[in-house]
């Protein structure tokens, strides 16, 4: 009997010791970071990392290179490649035809408007338009959105860029702040989506660095400094990384797509641009080592979209470039369907994001068929040489074009905000303001120098590595969700990268 009870006391002591293993093992599969910091380069073509790599110090984009991981191979998968897009899709690991930006303007119900525009909402630190913006077109969740719903809402998440579309759209819906550049004063401002008034570090960080005019601020590299100090003021007021709760703050630098658009990408203004960004880099990272601790905190970095090189210096060359005038189009498109179809009212409303957006409104009050005008704008379009193919949204996936692009078509259709007609251009074409082609450069389209982007990943329990592996922008939310522990974004398509 005292054998049998000793045996049943030890049978009981070895449960108790595995079930406490157990919950030890948990509990450290559970462990967070104390931050989360997703950093956006607006405009960054994959190659910049290598274009400039002799130019870098070893604290910027190199240590994420060297003691991060490297995706080489991240493709964006929709079009168009655009920053609102870009920036959404990056933190929601979706697409326009799930997350619902399907452009940085795009239809809501059957008028053109802009991915952020509130009406709803006022502007906190400023009286102007500038600031009636919120993220309410935005269909899904962030990574922030999910780190908040995990966390009870206890984590702090805060989105800073000189754009309003990049900081409003990566730090989600239920985000503490997001913060971004009036441009007719130079200062950081908000909505009353978040707040009725700044807060006081918002204030006290105008005060030192505001009043500065749009080309200071966006054209220049001080706006890669005010971008920084704003990061770092906003880890300092909120005090990010400072518990036990996993905060987030994503940044975007987006003077680089400002300067990129006026010089394009082999210009010196634009290496400037980015060997300053990379000292901004290496100051921030110094920063949070010495703030919320060197391994303490994850750190993940990717652009938007690319950009194209320009046509004139790819002509200089002997490289096929051409542009078209999307405005120019669309009235000539414009006149010939009123033509075909004997009516004087517009049939079509605008082209942009490379898309046709027919007047469903006109269509309809002049007893027209939808289907017959949108067959017709497709003929006709398709006489022009320029486009490779022109696509009927609807039927996408009916269309005889190559496999990659009619999956980058159908992932940036949303049918209620992408309108009728898809064109996809020649490589090297893209849209230009006139017939006089300038030195700058766009962005929009499929091709690899629009959607090749960076993905680097650094500190909180990443090893170093890199992997050619197919990724997609879409795996970025997946993966960070994946290390942190928290639920991938409500309508994220993306997965996990195995960072070995």
């Amino acid at each position: 009997m005292e054998i049998n009870n000793l045996l049943k006391k030890a049978v009981l002591m070895a449960v108790v010791l595995t079930c406490l293993g157990c919950a030890k093992s948990v509990a450290e599969g559970l462990d967070r970071p104390k931050l989360v910091v997703g950093i956006v380069v607006d405009q960054m073509r994959w190659d910049y990392l290598y274009r400039y790599y002799d130019l870098y110090g070893e604290g910027g984009f190199k240590r994420m290179m060297n003691e991060g991981y490297n995706c080489e191979n991240t493709m964006i998968n929709y079009v168009p490649t655009v920053t609102a897009v870009g920036h959404t899709s990056i933190f929601t690991g979706s697409v326009p035809a799930i997350h619902g930006i399907a452009g940085n303007d795009f239809m809501i119900d059957g008028k053109m408007a802009y991915c952020c525009s509130d009406p709803t909402v006022k502007g906190v630190g400023t009286d102007s338009e500038a600031g009636m913006m919120s993220p309410r077109n935005m269909l899904t969740t962030t990574i922030g959105d999910e780190l908040k719903i995990a966390t009870d809402f206890k984590a702090k998440v805060v989105g800073v860029s000189i754009k309003d579309r990049a900081a409003i759209l990566p730090a989600g819906h239920s985000a503490d702040g997001a913060y971004w550049i009036d441009n007719a004063t130079g200062r950081f401002i908000t909505s009353t989506y978040y707040m009725e008034k700044l807060p006081e570090w918002v204030v006290a960080f105008n005060n030192k660095y505001g009043g500065k005019d749009e080309r200071q601020v966006s054209y220049s590299t001080y706006g890669n400094l005010i971008t920084e100090e704003m990061a770092k003021a906003a880890v300092e007021g909120e005090a990010l990384g400072a518990d036990e709760v996993t905060d987030m703050l994503t940044v975007s630098f987006s003077c680089t797509d400002k300067v990129g658009h006026e010089v394009a990408t082999h210009s010196p203004e634009i290496r400037e641009i980015f060997v300053d960004l990379d000292k901004r880099l290496a100051d921030l990272f110094t920063y949070l080592d010495q703030k919320v601790g060197k391994g303490q905190y994850l750190a993940f970095l990717s652009a938007d979209h690319g950009a194209a090189n320009n046509i004139l210096m790819l002509r200089e060359h002997g490289i096929p470039a051409d542009g078209f005038v999307a405005s120019k189009k669309a009235k000539q498109l414009d006149d010939y369907l009123k033509g075909k179809f004997g009516v004087e009212q517009s049939l079509v409303n605008c082209i942009s994001n490379y898309k046709v957006f027919l007047d469903h409104g006109a269509i309809k009050a002049l007893s027209l068929d939808l289907d017959d005008v949108k067959e017709e704008a497709i003929e006709w379009l398709k006489g022009d040489k320029q486009y490779a193919y022109v696509v009927d949204l609807e039927h996408a996936s009916e269309a005889s074009i190559p496999s990659l692009i009619k999956e980058r078509i159908i992932n940036g259709y949303h049918r209620l905000r992408s309108g009728d007609i898809q064109m996809i251009l020649n490589p090297a074409n893209y849209e230009v303001s006139s017939e006089v082609i300038d030195k700058g450069t766009t962005h929009g389209v499929w091709n690899p120098y629009d959607s090749h982007i960076p993905f680097l990943l650094m500190g909180w329990h990443v090893q170093p590595g890199r992997t050619d592996a197919p990724t997609t922008i879409n795996d970025i939310a997946a993966t960070v969700c994946s290390l942190i522990h928290v639920q991938m974004p409500n309508g994220c398509i993306g997965n996990a990268v195995t960072i070995n």
